[in-house]
């Protein structure tokens, strides 16, 4: 018989879906996901991050086992600690009768209850992808250290997702035998390039901002938030003051939009795109040449736009607060690392890249070979393995 693996997450995302479908489809071991949001989340769902109610144009649930689990909390949500309160959860796995359990995230209290319950019982893994970028020396820094080392201990297994994650459990006081790596993985076929149509889609977007086949376009696609710092590449690119034939793409929307557009009245270079679904996303990379991720956190885990990118076969200009940095990103080979806030930095970086404008290729090509090393057959085996 089969091994069982409960999996405990919050809501469908489009970087989950299709690995718990590949764990299914290659029937290696038996799964089963509970949603621990409730049903409720298939509803219109508003995004306060950019603004407005989002509904991926992807299938979520489809190739998997799924039950939704239903939710009492009166503010129901990840984005506190109360907001996920499943009274019916552990007696929903009970019935499954997995062979272990693994656990997406701890901060919410029914998450929180699950890994206390069945540790010694079965085997307690853990997803995540957090770090200590963010991190300053302190009282609060102290505690939490704590609190982390208290929550960890009912955590057979973690798998960790890159160096900056790996440092973080070790620091959470879990052991080296304890941690496999896991890479962070997107659907990387969905978003390579050479793709026919979607060169043909990239195309239109250009022409629908006036942007020339042969100009070079940075590329910003995500959250208009503070901790993405969009406002530092706006920066960074206007006091560059590049010729007519480069430009600046932001796509997204959020808080600090009417702030950003107000500024680059002054670039015809500088476009704004609304935010695109995911079936226009590699279509969205495929019509830049360089991405960009400047974030200053606190609370850039990873970046998977990065990934996403990269998988385009882009070069990626990122800052040191992203957990992605330290794990995707070679100076100088497929792109560089820029301390977070350092306009001048990132402003040299941006200029490097149009002065050496025919490296990009051949960055963009290193990145595509090193994202391929991050795909969702090597988590879907070392979830096996495990």
């Amino acid at each position: 018989m089969k091994k069982r693996l409960a999996i405990i997450t919050t809501h469908p995302i489009q970087y989950n879906a299709p690995l718990f479908a590949l764990l299914t489809e290659r029937g290696i071991i038996d799964l089963k996901v509970f949603y621990t949001w409730g049903e409720t989340v298939l509803e219109n769902k508003y995004d306060p991050g950019f603004g407005k109610i989002i509904n991926w144009d992807i299938d979520l649930l489809k190739g998997y086992q799924y039950e939704f689990i239903e939710n009492v909390a009166a503010d129901k949500g990840s984005h506190h600690f109360k907001g996920i309160d499943n009274p019916g959860l552990i007696r929903k796995i009970q019935v499954y009768k997995p062979d272990a359990i693994l656990v997406y995230g701890w901060p919410l209290k029914s998450h929180y209850k699950v890994m206390r319950y069945f540790k010694g019982k079965i085997p307690v893994l853990f997803r995540g992808d957090s770090h200590l970028l963010d991190q300053k020396n302190g009282l609060k820094s102290f505690i939490r250290s704590i609190v982390l080392k208290w929550v960890y201990r009912y955590v057979d297994i973690a798998f960790y997702v890159g160096k900056s994650n790996f440092d973080y459990y070790r620091a959470a006081g879990l052991k080296e035998d304890q941690l496999v790596f896991s890479p962070h993985a997107i659907d990387n076929n969905r978003f390579s390039s050479g793709i026919f149509e979607t060169k043909i889609k990239a195309r239109n977007f250009r022409d629908m901002l006036g942007i020339q086949e042969n100009d070079l376009v940075f590329l910003f696609a995500g959250k208009f938030e503070d901790k993405k710092n969009p406002l530092i590449l706006l920066n960074a690119f206007l006091s560059a003051a590049f010729n007519n034939d480069i430009h600046l793409v932001f796509v997204g929307n959020g808080v600090l939009e009417f702030e950003l557009k107000k500024q680059a009245k002054q670039s015809r270079l500088i476009h704004f795109m609304d935010f695109c679904n995911q079936s226009d996303m590699p279509a969205i990379y495929e019509m830049s040449n360089v991405f960009v991720l400047p974030s200053k956190g606190p609370g850039e885990s990873w970046g998977l736009t990065v990934n996403e990118a990269m998988a385009n076969g882009k070069p990626i200009i990122v800052s040191n607060k992203c957990g992605c940095a330290a794990t995707l990103v070679e100076n100088g080979k497929n792109g560089f690392v820029f301390e977070a806030s350092d306009e001048e930095a990132l402003k040299g970086y941006l200029k490097k890249m149009v002065t050496h404008r025919l490296s990009i290729p051949t960055m963009g090509d290193a990145s595509k070979f090193k994202i391929e090393q991050h795909n969702f057959k090597k988590v879907a085996e070392t979830f096996e393995a495990i």
